[in-house]
């Protein structure tokens, strides 16, 4: 029996040759190998376990017994062993065909003639006369053809000649990423080196063809040989906006060790000048680190530095204990604004936050937390000024907690936390920089509360009550921050609160068998009951850090409090929440086809804790919540979501919308939003003071993927707000799906990045099957805007070594 290795792995990686060839080595001999063990033998009446397809271990080259097959088997005295007729040498790692197979057992000579055909990990290799020698690792293959199994390229060459077991080199190269007939794009070169044991690959004179038009050139390129990363530029982007002018970016990859690796962004724009770029990335065996930067030493425009910087790290400490860090600034406070992203809302960034965190978890009942937060606020020139909120350097909280504890619930959460306000230092606002806005200070708060679960089928009841003790120290700074609400002066330094909370919460869900348009379905009814009792104490007088109003929402219905963030004011309550929610499944797969839900809350005293400069409530009911969604049909579905004022009727916040999307590649939406101003909430018949700005919000959106013919396609959105009677974002662009394995996009978007600039970009991408895309990639942004969008060319399944059997 022969011994023999057959070795022909592709792999495609690269910068521009994106997938080229990755390693052949071909047929290394030596006589008389043992057969293949029979198979033990399975006890009658026993199960035996098949393995499922994966890859096992394969042995030693040598140890790997072969098996010769043909019509006609023969060997001669000096030891020629000759297969003819369907001929092939079968091993554990790969295959071997062709109408005649020699092998010289005195020279090691061995060749294929006619049909010649070498498979291993899915990968596959033709060619009609295949040479190799066993000794010294030499030979050659005419005009190979081979096809990738990991990738589903495939490609051709003059000659593919075998100069060492590491080194092999390929004339006269073509390949193509696409799999069926007629590729749109190819890739030819000359020259092709392949050294194995360095994992890399050198081409020379490489041109990338498209529809037989040559569009891209290189003299040299390196490229790794397997899926390892190598050094080398990647494929460069272009694209133009409005507020940077033509952009060209080149980016080049260092792989600088197995665990680490960066990346330089050169970003050239014509309006603004040449800005430098980079990421890095480290991975360790408890830490993953993550650095981005951006330096433009002269803006053409403003004729500063500008910068930014990004710093992420993650650190396992073991013994429960977990760091992280997450750093980021920028040079300006309009830096996103001229410097955004094509297709990112980056301009939309107004608060910059960096942590420092210490998490210790002590098992299922303790844990605890140690932080650092501090904001960046950017502020817009063009709109009105944006308080800074406060940092927290630091905060430490401790949790401690036990459900089912005797069928109690147990929780107790401890915060102590540092507050200090930042002094506003930009030029957007000249008069409010260098101010004192705010007083620091520490608040200590503690909120234990124990609660007793009944649950029963179809049935829940849940009475809770619970402690929460504050302890406010405030720097006041009285003289120093002008428009200090009349309530805070000649507050003391040190302030307590004590407040007890109780509550009941109640609920059912009940079921009867029902129908949809004909269809059985089954109809829920789930009314619910919730009870919140927080006795009166005076709170004017305390600072606010970081508490605002809670947007009234179903769910904030049944929370403890009406204010959000931290505890600063806890409002008294004596009140009632009633809410129903009726659903509507499908009997057999349990699809939700309608929900419909209403919610109120019953007033038993007046509101008497409020924020500053607020107006408490004095209404003995809340606004009505009203809330609906429907699939009408398994493509066409509906929502809305409204908050009505009791008495007046009028809409408070109304969200409402459709989605359509009847096939694949097809898809439009439709959505109205309204909030109105935070001022009107409590008393909707004030009248606003003269010059007061109105913080309404109204807002249409629209968009849309649609076939416009066989193989265009047509993307859009628009945003209207109607309140500021503007245009806030636009987007429309066609997509070409063509054969062979590519597609090409153009789209315009236009956003606002303040309250009275837009930027236009512009996205000119080709995509080409296996390879790879060149221009700007809208699809990130296609993807976050468009409801609904797909791709035209889905992603090719991942292929794997079982892809071709044989």
């Amino acid at each position: 029996m022969v011994r023999w290795s057959a070795i022909s792995h592709f792999t495609l990686e690269g910068p521009v040759f994106v997938h080229w060839i990755s390693r052949i080595i071909l047929l290394s001999a030596a006589l008389s190998a043992p057969a293949l063990a029979a198979d033990t033998p399975v006890p009658a009446g026993e199960l035996r376990m098949v393995d499922s397809l994966r890859l096992h271990p394969v042995p030693q080259e040598d140890a790997l017994p072969s098996f010769l097959i043909g019509d006609d088997i023969s060997r001669d005295a000096q030891g020629r062993v000759t297969l003819q007729g369907n001929a092939q040498v079968r091993r554990l790692d790969g295959v071997l065909k062709g109408d005649r197979i020699d092998y010289d057992q005195t020279s090691g000579d061995t060749e294929v003639r006619g049909n010649g055909l070498l498979m291993r990990d899915g990968n596959i290799v033709r060619g009609p006369h295949l040479r190799f020698n066993t000794r010294t690792s030499q030979g050659s293959v005419e005009a190979p053809r081979f096809w990738l199994g990991a990738s589903a390229g495939q490609g051709q060459a003059k000659q593919a000649d075998i100069l060492s077991r590491q080194h092999m080199r390929l004339t006269d190269v073509r390949y193509t990423g696409w799999s069926g007939p007629d590729p749109a794009w190819t890739i030819d070169a000359s020259r092709v080196d392949l050294y194995l044991d360095e994992n890399e690959g050198a081409a020379r004179n490489g041109v990338l063809r498209f529809k037989g038009v040559p569009i891209l050139y290189s003299p040299y390129l390196t490229f790794p040989l397997g899926r390892d990363r190598k050094s080398g530029f990647l494929t460069p982007t272009y694209g133009t906006s409005s507020n940077a002018g033509i952009e060209l970016t080149t980016p080049y990859y260092l792989n600088l060790a197995p665990n680490y690796d960066a990346t330089l962004f050169p970003r050239y724009m014509s309006k603004r000048g040449l800005l430098l770029g980079t990421e890095f990335r480290h991975l360790g065996e408890s830490s993953h680190s993550e650095l981005f930067g951006a330096y433009i030493m002269r803006d053409r425009q403003t004729g500063d530095k500008r910068w930014m910087y990004s710093v992420q790290h993650t650190q396992n400490l073991g013994h429960g204990l977990q760091a992280s860090l997450d750093a980021r600034k920028v040079s300006d406070d309009d830096y996103f604004r001229d410097f955004s992203s094509f297709g990112l809302t980056d301009a939309a960034i107004t608060y910059m936050p960096s942590q420092a965190l210490l998490n210790w978890s002590g098992g299922p009942h303790f844990s605890g937390s140690l932080q650092f937060y501090r904001y960046q606020t950017l502020q817009d020139s063009t709109g009105s000024f944006l308080a800074p909120p406060y940092d927290k350097l630091p905060e430490l909280h401790f949790r401690a907690q036990h459900y089912g504890w005797n069928g109690f619930d147990v929780v107790s959460d401890n915060y102590a936390t540092r507050f200090v306000a930042p002094i506003y230092r930009g030029n957007a606002f000249p008069d409010e920089s260098g101010k004192r806005l705010m007083p620091n200070g520490t608040r200590m708060t503690s909120y234990t509360s124990i609660a007793r679960p009944f649950i029963l089928p179809g049935a829940y009841l849940t009475p809770k009550v619970g402690m929460h003790m504050s302890q406010y120290s405030t720097d006041w700074f009285y003289g120093e921050i002008q428009g200090l609400p009349p309530e805070l002066m000649g507050q003391p330094r040190v302030q307590t609160r004590v407040l007890p909370i109780a509550s009941v919460d109640a609920g059912l869900t009940l079921e009867r068998d029902s129908s949809w348009f004909g269809k059985a379905a089954v109809q829920t009814l789930e009314p619910r009951l919730y009870y919140l009792y927080v006795p009166y104490r005076d709170q004017s007088g305390l600072p606010v850090f970081d508490t605002g109003m809670a947007s009234f929402s179903y769910q904030q219905a049944f929370d403890e409090n009406i204010f959000s963030g931290g505890w600063d004011r806890i409002a008294n309550a004596n009140q009632l929440t009633a809410g129903l929610t009726t659903r509507w499944l499908d009997a057999d797969t349990g699809f939700e086809r309608l929900s419909l839900s209403a919610a109120q809350r019953f007033y038993f005293d007046d509101q008497q804790v409020t924020l500053p400069s607020q107006t408490p409530r004095k209404a003995t009911e809340s606004d009505y919540l009203l809330g609906a969604k429907a699939a009408l049909t398994d493509r066409f579905s509906v929502f809305f979501d409204g908050q009505f004022d009791h008495d007046t009727q009028k809409r408070n916040r109304l969200s409402a919308g459709m989605r359509w999307a009847p096939k694949r590649l097809a898809t439009m939406s439709l959505s109205y939003r309204y909030e109105r101003d935070p001022n009107l909430y409590t008393d909707p018949y004030q009248i606003l003071p003269a010059g007061a700005e109105q913080q309404s919000r109204e807002q249409v959106s629209f968009s849309s993927q649609w076939p416009l013919a066989r193989r265009w396609f047509g993307v859009g959105r628009y945003d209207y707000s109607l309140a500021e009677k503007r245009n806030t974002q636009s987007i429309v662009g066609l997509e070409y799906r063509g054969d062979g394995g590519w597609a090409a996009r153009a789209v315009l978007q236009r956003y606002a990045v303040s309250a009275e600039k837009t930027n236009t970009a512009l996205f000119l991408q080709l995509e080409l099957t296996g390879l790879g895309s060149l221009g700007t990639d809208p699809m990130s942004m296609l993807s976050e805007r468009i409801t609904g969008y797909q791709s035209v060319t889905p992603p090719t399944p991942e292929k794997t070594v079982f892809e071709r059997y044989e």
